[in-house]
């Protein structure tokens, strides 16, 4: 049998460009990632020999870094759409700083862990903090890949290649870091709930 006489020659696909497909199928293997970490985590924390301790409050803050940097994605985002070339370079500029600025604090943090006896690995470590440090470690470094992202688009929005109609790098970008936004907030919510 011919392809042609199954599918109609006027048959339409999802409609989404290849790279936002290759991107959506990255962000749900991330998912299933942590979703296999929490998981693990919930299921090593019944089994006993599991640490109470305090969060950071620096946590806390760098919750508020991402979700800031998240508006200043949209933003950009939406004016980019409206052909707003400055303001668009300037989210992006701004979503830039804040990413940084939630990876400096995600430091400080680790810092912060250690000062209070929540060790990674060693002699005096415990699971909870292993996973902590991992949880964290490993979202550092999908945001790390996400701030190259953006800066890619930020470079591209210089030479003019970004603006109402090649909005697929400022598309993926956005959708990518409002994905990594919520992942933190989901750990972040999760790591107060079962800590």
């Amino acid at each position: 049998m011919n392809p042609s006489e199954i599918l109609p020659e006027n048959e339409v696909g999802l409609g989404w460009h290849p790279k936002r497909v290759l991107l959506v199928l990255l962000i749900f293997s991330i998912v299933m990632m942590f979703a296999a970490f929490t998981s693990g985590y919930i299921v090593r924390r019944d089994e006993g020999n599991w640490r109470e301790f305090d969060l950071p409050m620096s946590l806390l803050v760098n919750s508020i870094l991402i979700a800031l940097s998240s508006a200043s994605m949209q933003w950009s985002y939406a004016a980019a759409r409206k052909d707003e070339i400055g303001r668009m370079k300037t989210g992006l500029g701004i979503t830039l700083a804040l990413g940084l600025a939630f990876l400096v604090g995600q430091y400080v943090s680790f810092g912060d862990l250690v000062a209070g006896n929540t060790f990674f690995g060693g002699a005096d470590a415990n699971p909870s903090g292993s996973f902590l440090y991992v949880l964290m470690g490993v979202h550092a470094f999908h945001l790390v890949t996400g701030l190259v992202f953006v800066t890619v688009v930020l470079k591209r929005a210089l030479n003019y290649q970004v603006h109402s109609r090649a909005l697929l790098s400022i598309g993926n970008a956005t959708l990518y870091w409002h994905f990594l936004g919520g992942l933190w907030l989901y750990l972040y919510l999760f790591l107060l709930l079962n800590h």
